[in-house]
């Protein structure tokens, strides 16, 4: 059974789209309404800044059709401050801070380990074990958060889900044989990322899914991509779907509006593939 395919952008509240991809005079609290017609998903990036709140989930959810997916991004505060470290309570507060709201259109959790993070298997492991792997688990886990999130913490699963994790990994060291295997063991999946940056190109699945971040291939955040290779690109996903994977691929070339379009290039040539 083949898997199924979400193709989106990293967010979707960007100025410069503004009267380029979203028709002008669009009110911005109706870009994602707008963006959910022409896409199946979304990566919410702002929970990689700052802790949200259930009430902006709520509104996410409602915003987006039936079958719309959003992944969410793992805080900062945990991969890059902390660095993995002691991180209990920042991982209640994370997901205490509203992410069960998108009920059924939750889709995994996206992991972005920092350039300067060396690959080390025992931080790794230890990070994995706290991770909520259903939505049931996840409950339980935020509602271990602290007093910053009292009064506004949402505790409860009103859907029973699994849960996906994926992990980004920007060091070389991550470019290591053992690497597969130990993702496989944890049930993490691994991102391909596709980036003008010295960051490791790697393409195992490591999961019952893959996950892919095209953040330009010529200039970071900015370039876009060509019709060979989103051809190349819609080739990789359809055979990963055929061989009963899930797949989510998100564009975060946002710079000069090229991730919405070249999203939909990618979408029409994957759903192509699917009917040949």
């Amino acid at each position: 059974m083949a898997g199924r395919v979400w193709i989106g952008t990293s967010g979707w509240r960007y100025p410069p789209w503004r009267g380029v991809f979203y028709p002008e005079g669009l009110p911005q609290r109706r870009e994602l309404e707008y963006l959910s017609r022409q896409l199946g998903s979304a990566e919410i990036n702002g929970s990689f800044y700052s802790l949200q709140k259930p009430e902006y989930y709520r509104r996410w959810r409602d915003e987006t059709p039936d079958g719309f997916v959003f992944t969410v991004k793992g805080s900062r505060f945990i991969t890059h401050m902390k660095r993995l470290r002691d991180v209990a309570i920042p991982l209640a507060n994370f997901f205490a801070s509203g992410v069960l709201a998108l009920g059924d259109k939750l889709g995994p959790f996206l992991w972005q380990l920092p350039p300067s993070l060396r690959y080390d298997q025992d931080l790794l492991a230890d990070f994995f074990e706290m991770l909520p792997r259903d939505t049931a688990a996840a409950a339980v886990l935020a509602g271990k958060h602290d007093e910053r999130l009292d009064g506004r913490a949402l505790t409860e699963a009103h859907v029973s889900l699994p849960l996906r994790h994926a992990l980004e990994v920007r060091h070389q060291s991550f470019v290591d044989p053992t690497l597969p295997e130990f993702l496989r063991a944890h049930g993490i999946g691994l991102v391909t990322a596709s980036a003008a940056e010295d960051w490791p190109y790697l393409e195992d699945v490591t999961a019952d899914f893959a996950y892919v971040r095209l953040h330009g291939e010529t200039e970071l955040y900015a370039s876009g991509y060509s019709d060979d290779e989103l051809d190349r690109w819609a080739a990789r996903i359809h055979g990963w779907s055929a061989a009963g994977f899930d797949v989510y691929a998100y564009f975060d070339n946002d710079m000069k509006v090229r991730a919405p379009a070249d999203a939909i290039g990618l979408q029409d040539r994957v759903r192509s593939a699917a009917l040949q």
